[in-house]
């Protein structure tokens, strides 16, 4: 069973049919929508501000999401994929983003819909990264519009974990 944790008296809350891998970590004053799924090895911690999670959302294998003390809660929206070892810290992703595997996105960078940030990626704080946009580079840089095969996917991959994280139950 997940690691679920309160953090001076206030618990997470996790949404329904929502998969949490049983080393994962959840701690403090976090919000998570329902159908999300946090993968193994991954940590999500409310400590010192807040998280919130909408829907569909995957926070895939060794992903860390954490927040900066009174200036900078972390804001995730709905059908977002975090990839593997991603950190996702004081910033907000609006909705249908891919941040790619080993990528950081820093504080109160804001990162709109329809957004993929390249793996290895750095965004720096307090950066906007526009809809419709491929984000690469140390750091990011707009390199150039997504494909309509990107747009597709970023539709499709976040049922495609809520299969994968049926496959254990």
């Amino acid at each position: 069973m997940a690691l679920i944790l309160p953090v001076k008296g206030v618990n997470p809350v996790i949404g329904a049919a929502s998969f949490l891998a049983e080393n994962a970590t959840v701690v403090g004053d976090v919000t998570l929508g329902e159908h999300c799924s946090v993968w193994f090895n991954a940590v999500i911690r409310g400590d010192v501000n807040s998280i919130t999670i909408g829907r569909y959302t995957n926070i895939q294998d060794g992903a860390v999401i954490h927040c900066t003390y009174r200036t900078a809660p972390t804001i995730i929206g709905s059908f977002v994929n975090i990839g593997h070892i991603a950190l996702v810290h004081g910033c907000e992703l609006k909705d249908r983003v891919l941040v790619g595997m080993g990528a950081i996105v820093m504080d109160h960078a804001v990162v709109e819909n329809y957004v993929i940030i390249a793996a290895g990626a750095v965004v720096l704080e307090g950066t906007v990264c526009e809809s419709g946009y491929l984000y690469a580079g140390v750091p990011a840089r707009k390199v150039k519009p997504i494909t309509p095969e990107q747009r597709q996917l970023l539709d499709e991959l976040p049922d495609r974990y809520v299969m994968y994280s049926s496959w254990f139950s």
